[in-house]
């Protein structure tokens, strides 16, 4: 059947990348204004927050990456396929490793929202790997966007030297940023879509933010428990009812042994 364009949305072209910057605007939005994004971008990024979104970010990209890794030749996946320049994952493991040491697969947990999150990745892999192509640009294009300021942001306020922790904002294989933006996006608007395909990238583009967004919340979440559990260590009885009420939830128990690690060493190194 011959490929046809979407009409142009409002003000914006027949691009498909334009198109996406488009229908996401308010979800964009939503995302950066949850609380964990707010204070990253304030500064205010904790050794615990910062690691436990490593946790999330490593099996975010790891069923990406796996799936784009696996569809490599479809029509869809095949133009804005960039291994070498974009892959996130080997660099997650590296930042892991630093924090965690190396049995750190053994120690990441992530929260509920993580999982629906790549559960949908792996579904869309396996049954429409075209909607791949809307959780790619979201991701990758946003880290490049915002990785050099965001890393610079995480080695100032977890005093970090050197890229060590912060692997995950380097793109060492992109010697220009904006240019490569620029290609990649050429690349994904050559994509040849039915308007019905389209619609349906749109529209995952669109539920790719939904996913973060509560994944951001959960993971603050975590943070309040660590948080709740430090102020309390000190208190024997309280520990005592913390372990009743953590000893059921395997996540619950990790954000627990975070808290309290960082009240007994303090302001340890980790990265989100």
């Amino acid at each position: 059947m011959e490929s046809t364009k979407s009409k142009p949305r409002d003000s914006t072209g027949s691009d498909l990348s334009e198109q996406i910057k488009a229908v996401t605007k308010d979800s964009h939005v939503r995302a950066e204004n949850t609380q964990l994004m707010l204070s990253y971008q304030k500064g205010q990024i904790t050794p615990t927050q910062y690691k436990l979104l490593l946790c999330s970010l490593y099996e975010i990209y790891q069923a990406l990456e796996e799936e784009l890794d696996r569809n490599a030749a479809h029509p869809a996946v095949q133009p804005i396929y960039f291994p070498q320049e974009l892959a996130r994952l080997e660099s997650l493991e590296l930042d892991l490793e630093h924090f965690f040491g190396p049995h750190w697969r053994k120690r990441v947990t992530v929260p509920a929202a993580t999982h629906r999150y790549t559960q949908r990745l792996r579904e869309i892999g396996k049954n429409s790997p075209d909607l791949l192509v809307a959780h790619a640009y979201t991701r990758y294009l946003g880290d490049l966007s915002g990785g050099q300021v965001l890393g610079k942001i995480t080695q100032k306020s977890l005093g970090l030297s050197g890229n060590k922790g912060i692997l995950f904002f380097s793109f060492p294989g992109v010697s220009s940023p904006n240019r490569f933006k620029q290609l990649y996006r050429s690349r994904m608007n050559s994509i040849e879509l039915t308007e019905q395909q389209r619609q349906e990238v749109l529209d995952e583009a669109t539920r790719a933010f939904e996913f973060n967004i509560p994944v951001f919340d959960d993971l603050q979440k975590m943070l309040s428990i660590t948080e709740e559990a430090s102020s309390e260590k000190g208190n024997d009885a309280a520990s005592k009812t913390l372990s009743k009420t953590f000893s059921s939830s395997p996540v619950l128990q990790f954000a627990l042994g975070v808290g309290i690690t960082l009240a007994t060493v303090g302001m340890g190194v980790y990265a989100f």
